[in-house]
């Protein structure tokens, strides 16, 4: 079966990094979907560049805005890329021939993640699986934001495809923290949600770990000065998290007393 296919992409200040996307994109895309969120730069003039159905919508969230952008699409069969990344050659290659062949309900694929100019093969970081090709009649967009995933319906079958998505990260180390800042933000909100505690022993306990299981038992000794780099902040997040979480239920309590 010989599927058409729908690249859907959400967006937010990407000037950067969107055209590289979306170029990537051409040779498999049969409609390439934009949903950007308001951006203030050249996002919107780059993809008019391109045949690009571009559509602005209020973001509410990671999961909420590519579980929407989704419903944009004109065909059930999506690919899902965030616009600081591409696929590579051999990436391409095995897209078209499952749309030639379509087998299953969906295609995952590795991601390669390059990190100040410098392409991270450990840290766990790599080969970073991804589920981001499938018939979206049969799964959604879930996870806790900002670290959303596609989980696909009970009994789909998943295929594994060759090549990589290139994702091109940070390009130096205090966008990496202005991130991560912006990051635990969100995970501590989504985990007060979800009713979890900021207990004293995590926040001693979880980044130390955090940052073992980065350096040493995902090898990131072996992506040399920025894998200790990685792993540090791996583990500066976990605590920035937790610390954030102990907050917001300290002020959600002294609201209730309040009253």
């Amino acid at each position: 079966m010989n599927i058409k296919l729908s690249v859907v992409i959400i967006s937010f200040n990407e000037e950067r990094d969107i055209e590289r996307c979306l170029k990537s994109v051409v040779p498999v895309a049969d409609e390439i979907v934009v949903v950007d969120s308001y951006s203030k730069d050249r996002t919107e003039e780059i993809c008019r560049k391109y045949d690009v159905k571009f559509v602005q919508h209020s973001f509410e969230g990671h999961i909420e805005q590519k579980n929407w952008a989704i419903t944009q699409a004109s065909h059930p069969h999506v690919l899902s890329l965030d616009s600081d990344e591409a696929l590579d050659e051999t990436l391409i290659q095995s897209i078209l021939a499952a749309k030639a062949d379509w087998q299953g309900d969906g295609y995952t694929m590795n991601r390669l993640t390059n990190y100040c100019g410098e392409w991270i093969r450990h840290c766990g970081w790599y080969p970073d699986r991804k589920l981001r090709l499938w018939d979206s009649r049969k799964g959604r967009w879930a996870g806790i934001n900002p670290h959303d995933c596609y989980e696909m319906q009970p009994e789909s079958v998943t295929t594994h495809l060759r090549g990589d998505i290139l994702h091109y990260s940070y390009y130096s180390i205090s966008e990496h923290i202005q991130q991560t800042n912006y990051f635990t933000d969100l995970s501590a909100k989504a985990y007060l949600a979800k009713g979890k505690k900021g207990y004293l022993i995590k926040i001693f306990f979880n980044p130390i770990i955090s940052f073992i299981k980065s350096y040493v038992l995902k090898l990131g000794f072996l992506d040399g000065y920025y894998g200790f780099v990685i792993s540090v902040l791996a583990g500066q997040s976990t605590f920035l998290k937790y610390i954030k979480l102990r907050q917001l239920l300290r002020d959600s309590r002294q609201q209730e007393i309040r009253g």
